[in-house]
């Protein structure tokens, strides 16, 4: 069968290679000149079941509130007059209860634990390097109160298999020597052992280079601006370019799956979720964290892909805005830089903005779109990385008309 997937992103890169392992002939397709080059650009990097709670909870919400008015919290919101935007608001906030928050994040953990094993899978069939460390992830606390709610929180996480332990500031330090000099400053952490990182940008595209070399038409620098459908298929998709023909369609673009869908009698609830990174190189004698992992009185996170650091906070609601500015990173650096002033060089800090594409429930859409050679591979907020392989994995089988070894029951595109 012949599938275009749209989006070069990790998780249309992943799709074409599940399908290309399956024997489709498959085209990939994305407006940039490479692949990776929007949110999976420059993110956290952390495949972390140990950290996969729904954003949308209670605390979340009350938080939510606050950023109306209030600037220097970890969530932010612009004001936006979009009517997509109030209606995304309107159904994230009614995910903020306790019994769905409980339930979003057993959903995000179970698919977290299967992507990751997929991704085992595509490393060790590949030998892509790209940066992993698997020595676990810490987050810190420095509240001995905050510490102990936390460790109460991460209950549901066990129970779903995730192994977190809660370690002594000297446990800490023993795990990571970064944190030797700063350790009378915490309450302690907690450990999950089972979490880890990695550079999301090399992997995509040095997947996408094995995809070509398997036969994947990479096509790039194309816009997609049109769909030519009958009554219940996607003939063509029509690009700023010419137009593409198919058998059937994979629509793996993030943020920009939604107003696209819409062409196609889909409502696909994403709103792009603002977050900005620092990577600074190693080198020298600096004294960067061995293990990836949060502050979470400061909510930033940090991973070290061997040569270089990458931290990233923030979750901004301020529409399709990529922009930044100096001022936008402050907090996160003067935070980073008490935790661990010789992580790298920060004179040569390099600095990004990305877009998350966010779902109320923070879970991804999945399956058949109205069309039935369409589909949809999309809502991964912010865990893409994480949730790649095996989201590609099972779009894969649905699209071959296989049971897939995860159950995405639920998840499928909604019509307008």
């Amino acid at each position: 069968m012949r599938v275009a997937v749209l989006g070069a992103g990790v998780v249309g890169v992943t799709t074409a290679w599940e399908l290309l392992r399956d024997g489709h002939e498959v085209i990939l397709l994305d407006r940039r000149a490479e692949p990776a080059c929007e949110t999976s650009y420059a993110n956290a990097g952390m495949i972390a079941p140990g950290h996969a709670y729904a954003w949308s909870s209670p605390a979340a919400l009350k938080t939510l509130l606050k950023a109306l008015y209030r600037d220097d919290l970890a969530l932010r919101v612009r004001f936006q007059s979009d009517p997509a935007f109030w209606r995304w608001a309107v159904l994230f906030a009614l995910q903020c209860t306790a019994q769905k928050a409980a339930r979003n994040t057993r959903r995000k953990v179970s698919l977290a634990l299967f992507s990751q094993r997929r991704l085992h899978a595509v490393l060790a069939e590949t030998g892509i390097a790209c940066g992993m460390r698997a020595q676990g992830a810490l987050y810190l606390y420095r509240d001995p109160r905050g510490l102990a709610a936390a460790d109460e929180k991460a209950k549901i996480l066990r129970d779903a298999g995730v192994e977190v332990r809660r370690v002594s500031p000297e446990e800490a330090a023993a795990l990571d020597p970064v944190y030797e000099p700063v350790k009378h400053r915490l309450a302690g952490a907690l450990f999950a052992p089972g979490d880890e990182s990695g550079d999301a940008r090399l992997f995509t595209r040095a997947l996408a280079r094995l995809c070509a070399e398997k036969g994947a038409q990479l096509r790039f620098g194309e816009t997609v601006v049109a769909f030519e459908t009958t009554h219940s298929r996607i003939e063509r998709v029509v690009t700023d370019r010419g137009a593409l023909a198919a058998d059937a369609f994979v629509l793996a673009l993030g943020c920009y799956s939604a107003p696209l869908a819409r062409k196609l009698g889909l409502d696909l609830p994403i709103w792009p979720v603002k977050g900005y990174s620092v990577t600074l190189p190693i080198g020298g004698s600096n004294n960067p964290p061995r293990l990836c992992g949060v502050d979470e009185d400061n909510l930033f996170a940090f991973a070290n892909y061997g040569d270089r650091v990458r931290l990233t906070a923030v979750a901004e609601l301020n529409g399709w805005d990529w922009s930044h500015r100096p001022e936008d990173f402050a907090p996160m650096l003067k935070a980073a830089h008490e935790l661990f002033p010789q992580a790298g060089d920060w004179s040569k800090a390099e600095y990004w903005a990305g877009l998350r594409p966010m779902t109320p429930d923070n879970l991804p859409i999945l399956g058949r779109g109205r069309h039935e050679n369409l589909w949809v591979n999309t809502g991964h907020g912010h865990m893409g990385w994480t949730w790649a392989c095996g989201t590609a994995r099972i779009v894969a089988d649905l699209l071959a008309g296989r049971r897939p070894e995860w159950d995405p029951s639920g998840l499928e595109p909604k019509p307008r």
